[in-house]
């Protein structure tokens, strides 16, 4: 039921499969990341970082109020240092770099959830590295180490597709809503899912470090087959 990656009386580390969510929904219990969390400890568990539906990977909960409390304050103080492995399209010209740009709501898009690069938004920094380019077919494809140093709503999803390298899979913020649309109505067809490539967007939160009770701790997971499988790693 959970991937665990690492639990002591305070702390549980998950690898939280793409496709489930961390809050509540209206499909049951087990559709949500922290009713299996809280089946699993027989007790409340409090999740400290919360990923995306669709994106994978390292998920912090605090066993106890305290935890929480100590782990939140890190969380805040902008401490803990996450890492993600992201797959885009495209061949990213720069081996590194780095994307400032401020982030707000989407007034022109017909969703309500989603944000875009704005002027006036808040700041948002996000450094990526590119760990190998490759084909598939006859188009080209980029793994990259992502590294967010602010952490906004869809910040990396946004940041890469601004710069013209949305993520493999990306509904939302990959140039047509109507893949997003379908997928919430339960309606996306044979031939979107061949445009959108992957099952679910290839975001995955790999890892995880921060000073822990005077200790430096990282926390790490592996992708899932689909990602690993489509970049070869």
């Amino acid at each position: 039921m959970l991937d665990i990656i690492f639990q002591d009386a305070d702390l549980l580390i998950l690898n939280k499969p793409a496709g489930l969510v961390c809050h509540p929904t209206k499909d049951g219990a087990l559709s949500i990341l922290i009713s299996r969390v809280r089946l699993y400890l027989g007790a409340p568990g409090h999740l400290v970082n919360r990923l995306d539906r669709e994106t994978s990977g390292v998920t912090v909960v605090a066993k106890t109020p305290a935890a929480a409390g100590e782990l939140g304050k890190l969380w805040e103080s902008r401490s803990v240092r996450k890492e993600y492995l992201a797959i885009v399209h495209g061949a990213v010209r720069d081996d590194s770099g780095i994307i400032e740009l401020a982030l707000g709501k989407d007034e022109k898009s017909r969703i309500a959830i989603k944000d875009c690069a704005r002027p006036d938004g808040a700041p948002a920094r996000t450094e990526f590295f590119v760990e190998r380019r490759f084909r598939r077919g006859e188009r080209d494809f980029s793994l990259l180490r992502v590294l967010p140093q602010t952490g906004r709503k869809h910040q990396i999803r946004i940041h890469l597709a601004a710069v013209g390298h949305p993520i493999v899979g990306d509904k939302l913020y990959g140039g047509n809503e109507d893949l997003y649309l379908a997928l919430v109505r339960g309606q996306l067809t044979a031939g979107q899912r061949r445009e959108l490539i992957l099952p679910n967007h290839a975001l995955h939160a790999h890892s995880i470090s921060l000073l822990w009770r005077g200790e430096e701790k990282t926390f790490r997971a592996p992708p899932n087959a689909d990602f690993t499988t489509f970049a070869a790693i």
